[in-house]
């Protein structure tokens, strides 16, 4: 109840108007997460390292599970989400005011599988891994969020049905998968850090036996606004982009000031599975390198997708991508 007040709270004050704001006073904004995951650690060092109380603004992170991170957004109450490309596109359909992506976060699928301690499949071959996932109980994430839409994908590439040779247990709150297996309420889960490392430090399961990082650029996770806002408030856009460049750039030459950041986010996972987990987003490739959400990140992603059955029909690309302000980051920077 304490954490929906607060939800509530945080999205009122973003939502709310501010005329005759203060000189000097930060600008109130907030973006939606669907969960609190280490792959988000540029945007939150962005708001600990001040570079967006630098551009002026003061950034909240609220997390709105079972897909209303995007709807938070298209309703107004928030100024941004930070997820899936494919998610967006998803509530774009009939919408005169897309939500489209102004800079890039999380530039590899940020999804694992794992399985209770004890399973795991004979080889990474089609063939195997078809043997091994028949009949088992996945807890795969809510209907069309990203983990769910890459479980299914890889479903359907060994020759399973998806709704037929598998359980699916599709929960709307991602970070339930540890308690779930732990329960046994799954023989796999699905998922990123810090859940990778709870389970395997609990003893629930081991290492992923499926990494879908592997898919190279993937626009898993972005800044995503509404047309109108890019229209209507560049000026705030080019701020918030400039921040999150930044943070970007951070993250990627300062690992010390990652860690940091992640222990302030993290505070109870332990050191050494905080030291695992940003170990594994490194190795992975995890974040973008300069913010830009390229057309191959978002054909990758979208053909996923498809393949998985989620979606069908066509996407634009102008609809759902708009560099404009990542444009003038780098141009600004390179003068």
């Amino acid at each position: 109840m304490k954490k929906f007040l607060a939800l509530m709270m945080a999205l009122t004050l973003a939502a709310v108007a501010l005329p005759g704001l203060a000189e000097g006073a930060l600008r109130p904004l907030t973006v939606a997460e669907p969960v609190h995951l280490v792959a988000y650690l540029p945007l939150y060092v962005a708001i600990h390292e001040g570079y967006f109380a630098q551009e002026g603004l003061d950034v909240s992170v609220v997390q709105a599970t079972g897909g209303a991170h995007v709807t938070a957004v298209v309703s107004g109450d928030a100024f941004a989400v930070i997820g899936g490309v494919d998610s967006n596109c998803l509530a774009n359909r009939g919408s005169s005011d897309p939500v489209t992506g102004i800079v890039n976060c999380v530039n590899r699928a940020n999804v694992y599988l794992f399985a209770r301690t004890g399973l795991a499949p004979a080889s990474d071959s089609d063939e195997d891994m078809a043997a091994f996932l028949r009949g088992k109980t996945i807890v795969a994430g809510r209907y069309g969020g990203s983990p769910n839409v890459l479980t299914r994908y890889l479903l359907k590439k060994v020759g399973l049905d998806p709704d037929n040779d598998v359980t699916l247990v599709e929960n709307a709150d991602a970070s339930t998968v540890t308690a779930m297996l732990q329960h046994g309420q799954g023989d796999i889960g699905n998922g990123g850090e810090p859940q990778i490392m709870e389970g395997v430090t609990a003893g629930i399961w081991e290492e992923p036996f499926v990494k879908f990082p592997d898919l190279g650029d993937y626009a898993y996770s972005v800044i995503g606004v509404k047309r109108s806002t890019i229209e209507n408030d560049a000026e705030t856009c080019l701020k918030f982009v400039r921040a999150m460049m930044r943070a970007l750039k951070a993250v990627q030459e300062d690992h010390d000031l990652a860690a940091r950041v992640l222990e302030l986010e993290f505070s109870t996972l332990s050191e050494e599975g905080r030291a695992a987990a940003l170990k594994r987003a490194y190795e992975d490739n995890m974040w973008s390198p300069d913010g830009i959400i390229s057309q191959t990140a978002v054909d990758t992603l979208m053909e996923v997708i498809i393949a998985s059955g989620i979606y069908e029909g066509e996407y634009d690309y102008a609809e759902l991508v708009d560099m404009q302000f990542v444009s003038q980051v780098a141009a600004q920077a390179a003068e």
